[in-house]
C-alpha cells in the first residue's frame, strides 16, 4: 500500500475519491439486492420445476396403468436428440435459457398400436423437457448465487473498506495540516517578537570607534 501523502494535494484526492465511493455505493447496493430478489425467484422456479417433472412422471404412471404390465410391448424409446440454450439478460447477468428441445420417436404404426401409445409419446416428451428445464434452472440458481457473491463482496469492499479508509486519511490529513499551519503561525508571532526586541532584528549597526 502506498504511504499516504500530508499534504493539501493528496486531501483534494482523498475528497474526491471519498465523493465517487459515496456515489457508486448506492448503486452497487441496489443491485445486490436487485440480484438477491432474482436469485430468490430462480431458486423457487428450480424447486417448481423439478416438482412439475415429478408430478408429470407419476401422472403418467396413472394415465398408463397398462404400462406396468409387463406382456406391453412398447415402441421404441422417444430419443431427445437435441436442445438449444440461449441468454437472458438480469439486472446485467448473463442467464442460460432453453429455447428450443429436439426428439427423435421410433417409427410405429398408427393402426398396429393401442390408442394410448400416441399419449405416452407425449408424456414422454414433456417429461423429458420438464427435466431440461430443471436442469436449466438449477444452473440459473448458480449464476446468480455467483453474481450475489460477487456483489455483496464489492458492496462490502466500498462500505467497509474503501470509504472509511478515505475517510481516516482525510481526518489525518486535515490533523496535520492544521498542526502545521499552526506551528507556522506561532514561528511567524515568534520571529515578530524577536525582531521587535532590542538587537534582535537582522540589520546591526557599528559603534563609536
Amino acid at each position: 500500500m502506498a504511504k499516504l501523502r500530508l499534504s493539501k494535494n493528496s486531501l483534494q484526492q482523498q475528497q474526491q475519491q471519498l465523493k465517487l465511493y459515496r456515489k457508486l455505493l448506492p448503486s452497487l447496493d441496489l443491485k445486490r439486492r436487485q440480484l438477491t430478489v432474482e436469485a430468490q425467484k430462480a431458486r423457487a422456479e428450480h424447486r417448481a420445476a423439478i416438482e412439475a417433472a415429478e408430478t408429470l412422471e407419476a401422472t403418467i404412471g396413472e394415465e398408463l396403468p397398462m404400462l406396468a404390465d409387463e406382456g406391453t410391448d412398447l415402441i421404441g424409446p422417444v430419443e431427445m436428440t437435441n436442445y438449444r440454450v440461449g441468454q437472458q439478460n438480469v439486472v446485467g447477468t448473463r442467464l442460460p435459457i432453453l429455447e428450443s428441445i429436439e426428439f427423435a420417436v421410433a417409427d410405429y404404426s398408427r393402426l398396429a398400436t393401442p390408442p394410448w401409445v400416441d399419449m405416452l409419446v407425449q408424456r414422454l416428451k414433456d417429461a423429458a423437457e420438464m427435466r431440461v428445464r430443471a436442469k436449466i434452472a438449477g444452473e440459473r440458481v448458480a449464476v446468480l448465487d455467483q453474481a450475489v457473491r460477487r456483489i455483496t463482496q464489492r458492496v462490502n469492499l466500498f462500505d467497509k473498506v474503501l470509504i472509511p479508509t478515505a475517510e481516516k486519511n482525510i481526518q489525518r490529513i486535515r490533523i496535520y495540516l492544521g498542526d502545521a499551519e499552526r506551528a507556522a503561525v506561532v514561528t511567524s508571532k515568534l520571529a515578530k517578537v524577536k525582531q521587535q526586541q532590542p538587537g534582535g532584528g537582522w540589520d546591526t549597526e557599528e559603534g563609536p570607534s
